[in-house]
């Protein structure tokens, strides 16, 4: 089990300015740290719910608010935990295998997410107590 990686902020590099506008561009290998094997976004979450709410064995991701704003909160398998406000386009945080993370959205925010690996329901750890036993075995 690898469990060293912790979550990262990645600044993704914006092209423009505002009179015209903007562009922001993520490439793997290049600002992902993997092979983008799917793509996906939330949106319309009402303010106050959490989203989330698990980990994965092998997925690798990166969250990047689009529009509005979310609060990420990551905990490790040994219970240290991390805070990140993403609201910025152009900033995403990377999150490793092994993160249990809850996400909390604004009213307007859309949340894309680059992920390593295709869909694989067996990969999510949705058992808050069967994730924090795996620390047990560290």
């Amino acid at each position: 089990m690898e469990t060293s990686k912790a979550p990262y902020i990645i600044e993704l590099k914006s092209i423009g300015d505002s009179s015209e506008g903007y562009l922001t561009v993520a490439e793997e290998s290049r600002d992902i740290p993997f092979d983008i094997k799917r793509v996906f976004w939330s949106y319309y979450t009402p303010q106050m719910i959490t989203r989330g709410r698990h980990a994965h064995f092998e997925l690798e991701q990166v969250l990047i608010a689009v529009s509005g704003k979310i609060i990420v909160t990551n905990e490790n398998v040994l219970g240290e935990t991390t805070v990140h406000v993403l609201e910025d386009p152009n900033v995403g945080i990377y999150i490793p295998p092994y993160h249990w993370h809850v996400i909390q959205f604004s009213h307007n925010a859309v949340m894309m997410s680059l992920a390593s690996t295709h869909y694989n329901e067996a990969d999510y750890i949705s058992d808050y107590e069967q994730f924090l036993a795996l620390g047990k075995t560290k």
